[in-house]
């Protein structure tokens, strides 16, 4: 039985992107949640893609952890509620270690949660333990676990990795290269895990592979006990929303929603109803709607043929109910789609532009959208621009200031390729879908950096319910599955 508050625990790190971290977390979540333990996990960063993975292999929702997106006090308190009922706690890190900032070596540091590295040895013998040496000691404090190798070519090459270490403790085995449980990639990553039939079985193979290693043969009850942050009381959180009914295109083409967001709107008070443009589904009777991010370029010619769903989003914006896109939901509204391969593909047509997928990355990193003294942080993570002749109303800016991702508005829709973090302000949160004190003007933004104070103060969270969100319900139409 864990003392209150306390659990197993592990920040699982890399020296870099695509060294196996994400299958190292997602088989130890599945190698003791099978075996009946209460695993939470969370990923370093704002992404979409590894949680669908840790979700999976864990059974629990996945949230982000990011000292500067979050901020450090909503951090303590997703890591405190988890090792209030967790037994184990696991958190997957974001690119390499050190690479920030915020890196997952700062939030390592922060929490005390011990890193365990991941390192792709397919192509080294000796320089394992130079690499293992720089990780664990380039920076002074951080807490320490062991190193697991993977992509290992035969026991004779682990022996001689295992022989380059420091100290012969760090080794926590390796895992072979093996394709039984390869996670295969595309342009924004790993594939979606919903989106492969055999997804549970390559984590299986994972994890029984792990379990074959130090790491993974330990029980749970021999781990150290990790002991939560103490973490401030959460804010009161406003019913800005009350009665208000959002639809949420939710499918593969929609896929990218964190479910901390939708959290939030509930407990503002939103019923938030599912459909599935790729499925046919006809738009929910709402008061708002929400196109998250995704892969419409991977679904366009079946978003084209959504003329009933194009018609529905169109009058309700004639009827000036507000429509929130984001990222692949700016791609769905736009007028056309030209892909890598330079083919024009028609899309809904509600916001005047084109959509052009480039090849190579367009933006990637944090942001914040500021407005009215509110600050609402996020990311952008997209291949693709936005062709269009309208002015945007306002842009985002990244921590380091200067103009960041732009934000359009026509009619009553808003759409931009930021990725917001709802979290970070419930009141901005709520004004996306037309509620709440805060309104959006039509002028541009002006200052480049007019808002820097608040962005780096972070925002108060208050305000009463208004707008057309705060209207009462009216019966839900057919195919409007409450989430």
């Amino acid at each position: 039985m864990n003392p209150p508050g306390s659990a197993a625990a592990l920040l699982i790190a890399a020296p870099a992107s695509g060294q196996g971290k994400t299958t190292v977390a997602a088989a130890l979540a599945r190698r003791h949640a099978r075996a009946g333990a209460r695993v939470r996990v969370f990923k370093v960063g704002a992404d979409f893609i590894d949680p669908q993975w840790l979700a999976l292999a864990s059974g629990q929702p996945v949230d982000p952890l990011d000292l500067w997106i979050n901020g450090e006090d909503d951090c303590a308190r997703r890591l405190a509620a988890a090792a209030a009922t967790a037994d184990l706690v696991i958190v997957e890190g974001v690119m390499g270690l050190y690479d920030g900032p915020p890196s997952a070596a700062d939030l390592a540091r922060r929490f005390r949660l011990p890193v365990l590295a991941v390192v792709d040895a397919s192509a080294m013998a000796q320089s394992f333990g130079a690499v293992v040496h720089g990780l664990r000691r380039w920076r002074p404090g951080l807490p320490w676990a062991g190193v697991l190798a993977n992509r290992v070519g035969s026991d004779g090459h682990a022996r001689l990795l295992q022989g380059a270490l420091d100290d012969p403790a760090d080794w926590l085995g390796h895992l072979p290269q093996d394709g039984a449980w390869r996670l295969p990639e595309r342009h924004l990553g790993l594939t979606g895990a919903h989106e492969l039939p055999d997804a549970l079985r390559r984590l299986d193979a994972a994890a029984d592979a792990l379990a074959a290693t130090p790491l993974g043969a330990r029980p749970l009850a021999d781990w150290p006990r990790w002991t939560a942050p103490a973490s401030p009381a959460a804010p009161a959180v406003p019913a800005l929303l009350a009665g208000c009914r959002i639809a949420l295109a939710h499918d593969a083409a929609f896929a990218f929603v964190h479910e901390g967001n939708l959290a939030l709107l509930r407990a503002m008070g939103a019923r938030v109803l599912r459909f599935s443009p790729l499925a046919g589904d006809a738009l929910p009777a709402c008061d708002a709607v929400w196109l998250p991010g995704g892969y419409p370029e991977l679904h366009a010619a079946a978003l084209a043929r959504c003329t009933d769903l194009r018609a529905a989003l169109a009058a309700h914006v004639a009827a000036g109910r507000p429509l929130w896109a984001e990222c692949g939901g700016l791609i769905a509204l736009a007028d056309a789609l030209l892909d890598a391969q330079g083919r024009r593909h028609p899309m809904w047509g509600l916001l005047p532009g084109t959509a052009v997928l480039g090849r190579q990355l367009a933006a990637l990193g944090p942001q914040a959208l500021q407005h009215e003294g509110q600050v609402l942080r996020g990311h952008s993570f997209h291949w693709a621009r936005f062709e269009t002749g309208l002015t945007p109303l306002r842009h985002t800016r990244p921590p380091a200031g200067g103009l960041g991702e732009p934000v359009y508005r026509h009619g009553s829709v808003l759409a931009s390729w930021f990725h917001p973090w709802f979290p970070s302000s419930a009141v901005l949160a709520a004004a996306l879908f037309g509620a709440g004190p805060a309104r959006w003007g039509a002028a541009a933004d002006s200052g480049v950096d007019a808002d820097r104070d608040a962005m780096q103060a972070g925002p108060p969270v208050s305000g009463s319910a208004s707008g057309p969100c705060a209207a009462a319900a009216a019966p839900l139409a057919p195919g409007g599955a409450a989430a």
